[in-house]
């Protein structure tokens, strides 16, 4: 048995223990894009001789790149770059259209819904949501669903959602989603709502699929780590965030960042996907390379709950227009 892995854990030190179960498997990530947590991962898993690495992302020139420097390093890598903008539905039907099309590629073995956005002003999506609750949840969720034909086709099948202990933020706002038009909007409380959807999608997932199909399903955080996520705020003037955490009580709005390397933010999307022992906690949320301790860790019940998590699966099948009965 490895030793417990924890916050310093690397993307080296978890292909060096799993790449037996990494070799041979079909990875599809979204969100990758050079410098990113999901262009890390990648990176990673194309040491452990996939059987195919699936890049999907919105910005065509990016995956790309990513797939040069991927190919630079591994010439025999089998790889295929898929193009999806997660906001929008029309886009996100296209996608997945297209893999369902691959007849060379029958089986997806693991899905990471890695790609999202944070603190945006607000916005509307092309089908009326709030761009954060659209982009990070419901292109996500629509996409799953359509492609879970192939998911299922794996022995052992896995599906990944990145989230964030940002989730802490908000509850899922069944009744306002939009924030009343942008007129109560706090583009950290929105963040904060799309995180928790991640987290109960993971959990709606293993509770529909995990028993009868054998899928496992797991959100994690990442840790903080200064990406182009954020590129678009300013960190040393925006006090949102520690505001709003002072207003609900949580002690992040006390605290000081301490972010993580790419290395070690990325390892815990691999301990998702590959994780053998992970299957006692089908539908877990993740953090630091473990299974999340609510009397530790950042862990909301809104976060956990069963009650909400079917509550925001009915919604999301309202918002995208299209039932997934499993």
């Amino acid at each position: 048995m490895p030793a417990p892995y924890n916050t310093n854990t690397t993307t080296i030190e978890l292909v060096t223990d799993y790449k037996a179960l990494m070799k041979d498997k079909v990875i599809l990530t979204t969100g990758v894009s050079p410098g990113s947590l999901g262009g890390t991962f990648v990176q990673s898993l194309a040491e452990a001789d996939p059987a195919y690495l699936i890049l999907a992302g919105r910005n065509t020139a990016k995956l790309e790149q990513c797939v040069s420097e991927l190919h630079t390093a591994n010439p025999n890598l089998k790889t295929r770059t898929l193009q999806i903008d997660l906001g929008s539905l029309k886009s996100v039907r296209s996608a997945a259209e297209q893999v369902n099309s691959w007849t060379d590629i029958p089986t997806i073995d693991v899905l990471v819904n890695n790609a999202g956005i944070m603190a945006t002003e607000y916005g509307l999506s092309e089908d009326g949501v709030e761009s954060q609750f659209a982009t990070n949840h419901l292109g996500p969720f629509l996409f799953t669903n359509l492609v879970m034909g192939k998911i299922l086709n794996s022995e052992a099948p896995r599906v990944v959602m990145v989230t964030s202990d940002g989730h802490r933020l908000s509850p899922i706002r069944f009744d306002d989603y939009n924030f009343d038009g942008g007129e109560t909007y706090n583009k950290w409380a929105a963040y904060g709502q799309a995180k928790t959807a991640n987290m109960l999608m993971a959990l709606s997932l293993s509770s529909k699929l995990g028993v009868k199909n054998g899928l496992l399903a797991f959100s994690l955080h990442p840790g903080v780590i200064f990406t182009n996520l954020g590129s678009h705020l300013d960190w040393s003037g925006d006090v949102g965030l520690q505001f709003i955490d002072r207003q609900l009580g949580n002690r992040e709005g006390w605290a000081e960042f301490n972010p993580k390397t790419l290395e070690r933010g990325a390892a815990t999307h691999i301990y998702a996907a590959f994780d053998p022992a992970l299957k006692a906690n089908n539908g877990a949320y993740l953090i630091d390379c473990h299974v999340a301790d609510p009397l530790i860790d950042t862990v909301k019940p809104w976060g956990t709950s069963h009650f909400e998590a079917e509550r925001l699966w009915k919604l999301s099948e309202e918002l995208v227009g299209q039932d997934f009965a499993y």
